[in-house]
């Protein structure tokens, strides 16, 4: 079953993470501790929990001429990602995220696209034959919107499926829309693109509805600790449950949620035993510190499932 070729598209940062008493003042100096480097991004987050979990993966993906850069893609290819489609681009830096965590777990972050900024329609374009020979695409809002739409008609000219990470939340056109074969907002994010609050079943029904009128035939609402709503076009949605596990931090849980489910749809498994075996992915990456140091490898989330 490895044959089934999937893509990735998405952004690559570097996260400085420094914790903090408090959050500084205009013109305060606080003392930090627990600085570190860690690699994100949406994508590349999504890419790794991919490639740890056994896909066939393409990342299409844009770093920085710099060391962080080339740092990055020598990580990637040893979490096995083929790397081709990364490019280097001259004169900018990687993609950086800058974040401070208080004494309460509370985060801010100021963001910076740098090399994110250049995955454009004119870049997409030297890549296209690998969506087209692709069996599914995976996607966020972190890059251009113009090369997500791009990427989006490609594959659903070709038969490729359309899998669309609606983060982080912001409102979308119906004509993205239509060609999305499976979308995984969470709350904030179905709210974002339907206008009903998801706070309940109710919600998370009439939410995936107006999805489904907009064309798109799978609904995945992730509901944190809770589970995901799962709802397929004309059919009664329900809720699939996560696992309970004591959690470290949450960061990268929903990006290793949609890598890992997205692997276990191309081996052929079943919409529900896809997103069982997702939710054991997730599971482990809260109970590790971090974004990409914390997705599990498969033999992992395998033997999570035994247990």
């Amino acid at each position: 079953m490895g044959t089934a070729k999937l893509v990735v598209l998405g952004s690559i940062n570097a996260d400085h993470i420094l914790n903090v008493q408090h959050f500084p003042q205009p013109g305060e100096t606080v003392r930090g501790s627990h600085y570190q480097v860690a690699f994100g991004g949406k994508g590349a987050n999504q890419a790794v929990a991919a490639g740890r979990s056994g896909a066939d993966i393409t990342f299409i993906a844009c770093v920085g001429d710099d060391d962080i850069g080339a740092n990055v893609k020598k990580q990637l290819q040893s979490d096995n990602i083929n790397i081709e489609c990364i490019d280097a681009i001259k004169d900018e830096t990687t993609g950086v995220a800058l974040i401070y965590v208080n004494q309460q777990g509370e985060n801010v972050i100021g963001i910076h696209a740098g090399a994110n900024g250049h995955l454009t329609i004119n870049r997409l374009v030297n890549y296209q034959q690998k969506i087209i020979d692709a069996d599914a695409v995976l996607m966020q809002l972190e890059s251009p919107l113009e090369a997500v739409q791009m990427a989006a008609e490609i594959a659903q000219k070709n038969n490729t499926k359309v899998i669309l990470n609606p983060a982080p939340a912001q409102s979308l056109p119906d004509s993205l829309l239509a060609l999305v074969d499976i979308i995984t907002p969470n709350e904030t994010e179905a709210e974002y693109l339907t206008g009903i609050a998801v706070n309940d079943e109710q919600g998370a029904q009439a939410a995936a509805e107006v999805l489904h009128q907009k064309g798109i035939s799978k609904v995945m609402i992730t509901l944190g600790a809770r589970g995901v709503w799962y709802s397929e076009q004309g059919a009664k949605g329900k809720i699939i449950p996560g696992f309970k596990v004591k959690a470290v931090d949450t960061i990268a849980a929903g990006d290793t949620f949609n890598g890992a489910y997205v692997t276990a749809l191309l081996e052929g498994k079943a919409d529900e035993e896809a997103i069982i075996f997702a939710h054991a992915a997730a599971a482990i990456a809260v109970t590790r510190s971090g974004a990409q140091p914390s997705v599990p490898w498969r033999n992992e989330i395998d033997e999570f499932l035994t247990q």
